[in-house]
């Protein structure tokens, strides 16, 4: 249970924010909140011919960093890990990326971090 219980409706409604930004832009989302034994993907968007991992991350303040900040190794190795399992699970076999979006205060202030880290 989320120590705020209004945390999972914020949640939900940053993530349809950042889901509208990135359609906005162009990009066709695949899938929500995929969910595996490695981890769990926020959202799965295509950009062309690129299949596109996203994480969302949202801060009320930067009090204690910003919002994209908070994506640390330990955050991208689970992210990889649910990509891998994303991409045999589908038969996948095309150009990825993973793109942090990252709100902070309001769904108004998004930033969109373009491959934002990598497998290598």
């Amino acid at each position: 249970m989320p120590s705020n219980p209004d945390s999972a409706g914020i949640g939900a409604q940053m993530e349809a924010a950042a889901a509208v930004h990135l359609q906005r832009a162009g990009l066709r989302i695949e899938a929500r909140n995929y969910r595996c034994r490695r981890g769990e993907i926020d959202l799965i968007a295509r950009d062309g011919k690129t299949l596109v991992f996203v994480e969302v991350r949202f801060r009320r303040h930067r009090h204690f960093g910003g919002a994209g900040a908070t994506v640390d190794g330990r955050k991208q190795r689970k992210l990889l890990a649910a990509a891998e399992t994303y991409l045999q699970q589908y038969k996948q076999d095309c150009p990825c990326r993973f793109d942090v979006v990252a709100i902070e205060g309001s769904a108004d202030n998004i930033q969109w971090i373009t491959n934002a880290f990598g497998s290598d």
